[in-house]
């Protein structure tokens, strides 16, 4: 919670300085490269545990990230409890029912048919940790008055990405889900009006026979992805 009286800009020497010649900077970069490459989103868990301990590390790498004001708008709610898992899981194939039903429309149904999705969503009972992204739309002074929160979609979205990247590099996977609406998740996890819920990342460890569409190999290449502006013109 954020005090009033505790607005002021004090500047600090920078921290944690790190300083590389352009090979290293190259092999680091090329080296994250490599790892980042090998991460896949899959759909087949196995229900081997993972221990708290991590979840709670990765989670903490993800509230590094930047944001707008640095008010940090999100809330990360990790869940392994089998019936309360069970519970999301019956809402969330409601919604995706109705999806699936003619909500969505037939044009996206048809560019997701490469991927293999349907209305089932078993992961989220199996997998061992669901982890439920909110984003918080405005927080609350220590006085119990509200101020707005920026650039929260970006925000959210950094933290997110670096909260992926986090649980790959401690070698589990996840999977992205987003039924919409997902409004039934701040009742079920009781979470505050000023948040919303973006994302539920289904998290743990490939089951054996785990496969991936063949479609999700299929990468962009650099020059689809990247504009390069250099040097004198």
């Amino acid at each position: 919670m954020i005090s009033k009286s505790a607005l002021d800009y004090q500047p600090l020497p920078l921290p944690d300085r790190r300083i590389y010649d352009d090979k290293e900077m190259l092999a680091r970069a090329q080296d994250f490269y490599d790892d980042v490459r090998t991460r896949h989103t899959v759909r087949h868990f196995s229900d081997r545990p993972v221990d708290r301990s991590i979840i709670e590390a990765c989670i903490r790498a993800a509230g590094t990230a930047p944001s707008g004001a640095n008010h940090q708008p999100w809330h990360f709610v990790a869940i392994s409890n089998a019936d309360l898992k069970h519970k999301i899981r019956l809402a969330a194939e409601e919604e995706e029912r109705k999806f699936y039903d003619g909500g969505a429309g037939d044009e996206w149904i048809k560019a997701l048919e490469p991927i293999g999705t349907d209305a089932d969503k078993p992961h989220l009972d199996i997998a061992p940790w669901l982890i439920v992204i909110f984003a918080q739309r405005w927080g609350t002074f220590d006085d119990g008055t509200r101020y707005k929160h920026y650039y929260v979609p970006e925000s959210v979205g950094i933290a997110t990405g670096l909260l992926i990247t986090a649980l790959h590099h401690a070698g589990l996977s996840t999977l992205t889900h987003t039924p919409n609406p997902m409004k039934f998740l701040n009742g079920i996890l009781n979470r505050p009006e000023a948040e919303k819920p973006v994302m539920i990342l289904a998290v743990g460890h490939p089951a054996e026979d785990a496969t991936v569409p063949a479609v999700a190999k299929i990468k962009k290449p650099l020059e689809e992805i990247l504009s390069v502006f250099e040097g004198q013109e």
